[in-house]
């Protein structure tokens, strides 16, 4: 249903048998089985449900910003760093994806230097974008994506599932979270599908659910929380320029091994398939 907000839990003899949303038309009732709370790291619903959240805190933010990409670039580069800073670029055809990567809460002091001293600290970083970082001509043009590690203790109660980032909010290292969500909504309807044919779930359903997806995430966040306290805050508590990881060298030196996590951010710690018997028929046709 579009444009309409889901704003608080229906709670039916301690079982949550709904949600209660605000449309144009004004607020509306839905009733159901099961609800699964798929609306992101700002969702409502583990809240409205008093579900713990786990927070081991995540030192950076992230300025998200495009950059045009012109015919004398160089192509896929990803990464620059000097002291005190991190410039993450994704080729994307006609322009290049930044990801200024920043210490926590310091976009007001980064906006007080002003677009100057911003645009030149990007050029420093990739002395090719002398030319293009003119076209950051507002702030508006640059998105702060403050950054949380964080997961439930529970992701379930009678009724109610919470999967993707509603239930484990991931770093954006690796660009991984958009995998987890569509893994976690793979094993939810292997596990669940049939089930809800017979009418609601019961409890030990949905545990399983997270029994299938806990490891994933804990090992994911686990890989992402080492990465930002061994590298990303000593680049950015840095004044001077740091020598390049130990792994990193390995990596540079044996390019081989860059399979390794290329396949850990591609399928995750453990790759979901769907099974479900009519996408077996589906495919077998």
């Amino acid at each position: 249903m579009m444009e309409s907000e889901g704003t608080d839990l229906i709670e039916e003899n301690g079982l949550v048998a709904g949600m209660r949303a605000h449309t144009r038309s004004g607020t509306l009732e839905i009733r159901a089985d099961l609800v699964v709370g798929t609306d992101g790291r700002h969702s409502t619903v583990p809240a409205k449900a008093g579900f713990e959240v786990m927070d081991p805190g995540a030192p950076m933010d992230v300025l998200w910003m495009r950059i045009s990409r012109r015919p004398g670039d160089p192509g896929q580069t990803l990464g620059h760093i000097d002291a005190g800073r991190f410039l993450i670029m994704i080729e994307r055809g006609d322009h290049w994806q930044c990801a200024f990567v920043i210490r926590k809460g310091s976009f007001a002091e980064i906006q007080q230097r002003g677009l100057d001293a911003f645009r030149a600290d990007l050029a420093m970083l990739a002395p090719y974008l002398r030319d293009h970082v003119v076209e950051i001509a507002d702030w508006k043009q640059i998105s702060l994506l403050s950054v949380a590690v964080d997961r439930l203790r529970t992701w379930y109660c009678p009724g109610l599932l919470c999967i993707g980032d509603s239930a484990h909010a991931m770093s954006p290292i690796g660009g991984v979270g958009i995998n987890l969500a569509i893994q976690d909504a793979i094993a939810t309807a292997n596990i669940l599908a049939s089930r809800l044919r017979e009418g609601a779930v019961g409890i030990d359903a949905l545990r399983e659910v997270q029994a299938r997806r806990e490891f994933p995430t804990r090992m994911t966040q686990g890989l992402q929380i080492f990465i930002q306290n061994r590298f990303i805050s000593r680049v950015l508590g840095s004044n001077q320029r740091l020598p390049l990881p130990w792994i990193l060298k390995q990596f540079q030196r044996w390019p081989i091994l860059r399979r390794i996590p290329a396949r850990v951010i591609g399928m995750g710690f453990r790759p979901e398939h769907v099974k479900m018997p009519e996408a077996q028929i589906t495919r077998g046709s």
